[in-house]
C-alpha cells in the first residue's frame, strides 16, 4: 500500500505513517527486536469503513511516542482499487464516521465546552474546509443514519441523559458542594466508575441537505430523546455499545435491562421497537419484541436492507454472561414483533454449537453473515436469514479474529480483522465462492497494517494450534508459540499461559495486553492454553467451569503439564515460569497452593482474586452466582471448596503481583491480600500497583512498566535476560522501596 499526502499537510502526515503492507514472509532483512516499546508505538488502525460504491474506504490511526509522550491520530482514506491511502486530517477530535451518498461522509467532531459538531466533507477533497451541520449540546457518539430519500436521512447516536431528560454536559454541570453519593439500590460502581444519576439514552432526528446558490449545505434537526419517561436505559452500561440500537426507515430497536430487576444479579435485557412515521416526531411508546422461553442478555441487533426485518441474538438463562447467543429475527417489524429463533431444534439447545456476537444482512437481505468463536478464532459465517431455511452455517473468513464486516461492490464483504502478527488486516470476500471452498479460496488481502511482523522477524511458522485429551471425554487446545531465533535441537523456558474470563479463550488474534508473540521473543516457549471454560469449543466445554474454577480447569493443567513433558522436546520444564489474569490470575494463587505450583520457578497473578469468599464485593453479582451455583448463603461450601485462601499454608514459588485500584469488578484489595501472604510467609514477591488503571492496563506508559516489570521479575527466574540488563530505568522510576534485585 503507498501512502499519498496532501502537500498542505506537510510534517504532520509523518506521525501516522504506515508500512509498506504485503504478505511476504521472508524475514532476512529483520534488524529490530519485537519489544514492548515496539508493540506500544505502533500504529494502531481501526476498521475499513468502505462507501457505497466500494471504491473508497475510511479508518483511522492512533501512535503512540515514547519520545513525545502522547498520541497522534489520524483519518486517512484509501483507495480500493489501488490499495493507496492518503491523510484526511490529524484532527484528534474526529469520531464517528458515516458515508453519505458518493465521495461525501459524516462524522462528529468533540468541542471545547464538551459539545459535540456534525460536519460533513468530501473524502476526496481533503484540503477542502469540511461542512458544518450543527452542534449538539454535549458529548454524544455512536452516530447512525439511514436514507430516507430527497436528500435526508435519519439519524440516531447515544449519549447520557440528565434527569430532565435532556443531552447531559459533564463540562456545564453545576458541581455539588459535598463528594458524598448516596445509593438505595445496586450498582453502587461498575468496571471502573461510580453509577451517577445520569442515564445512557438513544436520540434521533434528521440530517438535510440543501442548495443554495449552487452551494450544498447540511443541517440536523433537534435531536429526539427516544427513551424519555420510559424508564430505560440504552446502551446498556457499562459494556452495551453501539450494536444495542438500531435505526430504519421504519422507526428505531433498542436493547434495555428488565426494569423489573436488580441489573447487578441479572443479565436480562429485552429487545424493544419503537414505530417512526419520520424523524423529527414524538416517539410513541415502546413496543416489546417477544421471544418466549428466552430470558437473558440480548445484542448484535441489525435491520435489514428492507428495513422491515430484524435480527438479533439472545441467550436463554436470565443470569448467565456466557449463556450461547441464539440468533432471532422478526419477519416484518410492521406486521408483529413475535421473532423466530434461527436454528431452533426441539430439545431447545439449538443445531449450531456456536455463539455469535454480530451479525450483518447481505445487501439483498437474503443471507445473515455471523462472526462467532471458533476454534481459537473469531470467524465469518454465512447462513439464510429465513428461519424455515435454516442450515448449518458455511464458513467464509477463517483466519485471525474479526472485528467488523462491511458491504464491498459486487455483493462482496470487506472483512476487518487482527492475529498473533498484526493488529489491523482488510481482506476483500467473495462469500460466494468462500462458502463453497470452506474459506480456502475467495478471499482477497487488501492491507495488513504491520506487514504480519515480518520487520521483527515474525512468521507464521513460529505458532501451532495442539490439542490433547481433557480430564474428561473432550480435548483441550492451546497454541504453541516458539521464538522466531527458534532451533529445534535447543531448549527453551516456559511460560505456562491461563487465559481470563473465564469464560474466555486465547485466539490467533493481536493484544497489547498479553501479545504471546511478545512474550516468546523474549526467549520462551509459550503454551496458551484453553481449558474448561473456555470459549469457541462447544457450550458444553464453557459450561463446564460451572461450580469447577479450581476443578476440571485445573486438571486440564496438570494434563497440559504432562503435554508438555511427552510432546515438547525442546521445552525446558525445570525452567517455567506461569502467568495469567483475572480467572488466569486465579489459577495462579490457586496453583500456588497446589502440587503443580512446585513445578514453576516464578508465578505472575494479574488482577486475581485472593479469596472466593471475597466475590460478593464485585460488581456484576450474576457472574459469581451463576458460577457458584448461588448466592454466599445459599452454597458456601461451594465457594469455599474452590478458594485459594484455603491452602496458603502451602504457598513458596515467588510471585509478582499486579493490581490496578479501579478495577471494581476484582477490588485492588484481592491483589494486597495475595501479596501480604506472600510477604508474610517470606516468599519472594513483588506488587506493582496502578491507581488509575481498571481491570486492564491500557495506557502506554503504564503498559510498558508493566511489561518490564512482569519480564525482571520472571525472567530471571527462568535465567534469561532482564530488560535493562539489572538496570531498568523505566522500572526504576516506579520503584517505591529497596533495591530492584534483578
Amino acid at each position: 500500500m503507498v501512502l499519498l499526502m496532501p502537500s498542505h499537510m506537510g510534517l504532520l502526515t509523518l506521525v501516522a505513517t504506515i508500512i509498506s503492507l504485503t504478505t511476504a514472509t521472508d524475514t532476512t532483512n529483520a534488524t529490530r527486536q519485537f519489544t514492548p516499546e515496539e508493540m506500544l508505538s505502533v500504529s494502531r488502525r481501526g476498521s475499513a469503513l468502505p462507501n457505497a460504491a466500494g471504491t473508497l474506504a475510511l479508518y483511522t490511526t492512533t501512535q503512540y511516542s515514547f519520545k513525545n509522550h502522547s498520541n497522534a491520530h489520524a483519518l486517512w482514506v484509501m483507495n480500493l482499487t489501488n490499495n493507496e491511502s492518503w491523510l484526511y486530517t490529524n484532527s484528534s477530535a474526529v469520531s464517528d464516521l458515516v458515508w453519505l451518498d458518493g465521495n461525501m461522509f459524516v462524522w462528529f467532531v468533540s468541542e471545547k465546552g464538551g459539545n459535540t459538531s456534525v460536519v460533513v466533507g468530501d473524502a476526496t477533497t481533503p484540503e477542502v474546509e469540511p461542512i458544518s451541520a450543527g452542534s449538539i449540546p454535549g458529548p454524544v457518539s455512536g452516530l447512525k443514519l439511514v436514507s430516507t430519500g430527497n436528500g435526508t436521512w435519519g439519524y440516531a447516536f447515544t449519549g447520557s441523559a440528565a434527569r430532565n431528560g435532556s443531552i447531559y454536559n459533564p463540562a456545564l454541570a453545576e458541581k455539588p458542594r459535598s463528594a458524598g453519593m448516596l445509593y438505595t439500590q445496586i450498582f453502587v460502581r461498575h468496571w471502573d466508575t461510580y453509577v451517577t444519576p445520569q442515564k445512557n439514552s438513544v436520540w434521533y432526528g434528521t440530517l438535510s441537505s440543501h442548495n443554495s446558490n449552487g452551494t450544498t449545505g447540511f443541517s440536523i434537526s433537534e435531536p429526539v430523546n427516544a427513551l424519555n419517561g420510559t424508564g430505560f436505559e440504552s446502551p446498556v452500561p457499562v459494556t452495551g455499545g453501539t450494536d444495542q440500537y438500531v435505526i430504519s426507515t421504519k422507526g428505531l430497536a433498542f436493547i434495555a435491562k428488565d426494569l423489573t430487576l436488580l441489573k447487578p444479579i441479572y443479565t436480562k435485557s429485552d429487545v424493544w421497537y419503537i414505530p417512526l412515521s419520520n424523524f423529527t416526531c414524538a416517539p410513541p411508546a415502546p413496543q416489546a419484541v417477544l421471544t418466549p422461553g428466552m430470558e437473558g442478555a440480548s445484542s448484535a441487533l441489525v435491520f435489514s436492507p428492507t428495513n422491515s426485518s430484524l435480527s438479533f441474538v439472545r441467550m436463554k438463562d436470565h443470569s448467565y454472561e456466557s449463556d450461547k447467543n441464539r440468533i432471532f429475527t422478526v419477519s416484518d417489524v410492521t406486521k408483529n414483533l413475535n421473532a423466530t429463533e434461527i436454528h431452533a431444534t426441539d430439545d431447545g439447545t439449538g443445531s449450531w454449537d456456536r455463539s455469535p456476537g454480530s451479525l450483518v444482512y447481505s445487501k439483498d437481505g437474503k443471507i445473515l453473515y455471523a462472526v462467532a468463536e471458533d476454534f481459537a478464532r473469531t470467524r465469518l459465517f454465512s447462513m439464510s436469514s429465513d428461519p424455515s431455511q435454516a442450515q448449518t452455517p458455511a464458513l467464509i473468513f477463517s483466519e485471525g479474529r474479526v472485528s467488523n464486516v462491511q458491504w464491498l461492490a459486487g455483493n462482496k464483504l470487506l472483512v476487518s480483522s487482527s492475529s498473533f502478527l498484526d493488529n489491523s488486516i482488510y481482506s476483500s470476500v467473495d462469500p460466494t465462492t468462500a462458502a463453497s471452498s470452506n474459506a480456502t479460496s475467495g478471499i482477497t488481502l487488501l492491507s495488513a497494517n504491520l506487514g504480519f511482523g515480518t520487520k521483527w522477524g515474525l512468521s507464521r511458522s513460529q505458532f501451532e494450534d495442539v490439542y490433547y485429551k481433557g480430564y474428561g471425554d473432550y480435548m483441550v487446545h492451546a497454541f504453541v508459540i516458539k521464538p522466531s531465533t527458534f532451533k529445534k535441537n535447543e531448549t527453551y523456558p516456559l511460560m505456562f499461559y491461563v487465559h481470563g474470563g473465564p469464560q474466555g479463550a486465547t485466539q490467533d488474534a493481536w493484544s497489547s495486553g498479553w501479545n504471546m508473540m511478545l512474550w516468546a521473543e523474549q526467549g520462551y516457549v509459550v503454551v496458551a492454553f484453553n481449558p474448561t471454560g473456555s470459549t469457541g469449543f462447544g457450550q458444553n466445554l464453557t459450561d463446564g467451569i460451572q461450580n469447577q474454577w479450581g476443578g476440571r480447569p485445573y486438571q486440564d493443567l496438570v494434563l497440559g503439564w504432562d503435554f508438555i513433558c511427552s510432546n515438547l522436546p525442546y521445552v525446558n520444564t525445570s525452567r517455567a515460569m506461569a502467568a495469567g489474569a483475572s480467572y488466569g490470575g486465579y489459577m495462579m494463587n490457586w496453583i500456588q497452593g497446589q502440587p503443580l505450583g512446585r513445578n514453576f520457578k516464578a508465578l505472575f497473578t494479574h488482577d486475581g482474586p485472593f479469596s472466593t469468599l471475597n466475590m460478593a464485593s464485585t460488581d456484576e453479582l450474576w457472574f459469581p452466582e451463576h458460577d457458584f451455583n448461588g448466592t454466599l448463603s445459599q452454597n458456601w461450601d461451594n465457594y469455599a471448596r474452590w478458594d485459594p485462601a484455603n491452602h496458603t499454608d502451602q504457598w513458596s514459588t515467588p510471585h509478582l503481583i499486579v493490581h490496578s485500584e479501579l478495577d471494581y469488578r476484582l477490588p485492588v484489595s484481592e491483589g494486597m491480600a495475595t501479596f501480604n501472604i506472600l510477604q508474610e510467609r517470606g516468599v519472594e514477591s513483588a506488587m506493582l500497583i496502578f491507581p488509575d488503571e481498571n481491570h486492564w492496563v491500557l495506557k502506554q506508559e503504564n503498559s510498558l512498566v508493566w511489561h518490564r516489570t512482569a519480564f525482571g521479575f520472571l525472567n530471571k527466574h527462568v535465567g534469561l535476560p532482564t530488560p535493562g540488563e539489572g538496570n531498568d530505568e523505566v522500572v526504576d522510576a516506579v520503584l517505591i522501596d529497596g533495591e530492584w534485585d534483578y
